[in-house]
């Protein structure tokens, strides 16, 4: 056998080796260790943001023009999530917020807990926080890995704003008997803070994506992952 044969027969056994059965059941054990890994990172990240979302809630409601929907800090907790962990997880975090909330703990602004807020005239502003979270966190994931600050304000602003009045303002005027327009004249007591904390969230989120990119995986926007099909088939 020549040396070029020899050389080759060693490479072969080499591979053979590195691909071996028990490389193979080193490569099948890593694999729940990174899915166990992330696992305990998704949780940790969803119970600090429940946490910080309490949190924003310490200093207090302010309740202006006698609306009966308090102004409070923990809106930009529910921004936050949904720009920095995306939609699952800011979804998520503010799910396990309400459910501590529905449990009796006293989370909400005011020292407020217990399943008597969610018979309250605010409970829509409550379960709209929901879907603002998925909203912010679905458009977000589609500006990355870029996350230019004006389409930030806007994605943040149809999430944080737009989307918890949805569901807040009918919610209202539901429970209070009042109509739908008067409700929605009044919570225009609510936008200049709101759009505060829309400017606010943006400016963090920017930072974060910048120190640590990987927090939101980014998603093609739909009509380019359609476009992308033909060619890609």
């Amino acid at each position: 056998m020549s040396a070029t044969q020899h050389a080759s027969h060693d490479a072969s056994d080499t591979a053979a080796a590195a691909t071996g059965p028990d490389n193979a059941a080193a490569a099948d054990s890593a694999t729940p260790r990174r899915r166990a890994r992330g696992t305990a990172g998704d949780l940790a990240q969803i119970a600090v943001f429940a946490a910080l979302i309490a949190a924003l809630g310490l200093p207090g409601a302010l309740y202006l023009g006698g609306t009966a929907v308090p102004i409070t800090f923990q809106t930009l907790g529910v921004m936050l999530a949904g720009a920095i962990l995306g939609a699952r997880k800011g979804f998520l975090a503010v799910l396990l917020l309400i459910a501590l909330v529905a449990a009796g703990l006293p989370l909400l602004s005011g020292g407020r807990g217990g399943l008597g807020v969610f018979v309250g005239p605010s409970v829509g502003y409550l379960l709209g926080w929901l879907l603002g979270a998925a909203v912010i966190g679905w458009l977000t994931a589609r500006l990355l890995p870029r996350y230019r600050v004006l389409p930030a304000l806007a994605a943040t602003a149809l999430g944080g704003i737009v989307a918890v009045y949805l569901v807040g303002v009918p919610v209202f005027a539901a429970i209070t008997a009042t109509p739908l327009g008067v409700a929605l004249a009044g919570s225009a007591v609510f936008l200049p803070g709101d759009a505060i904390k829309v400017v606010v969230t943006v400016l963090v989120a920017k930072g974060v994506h910048r120190a640590w990119p990987g927090l939101i995986a980014p998603r093609p926007w739909p009509w380019r992952r359609n476009a992308a099909a033909p060619a890609g088939a």
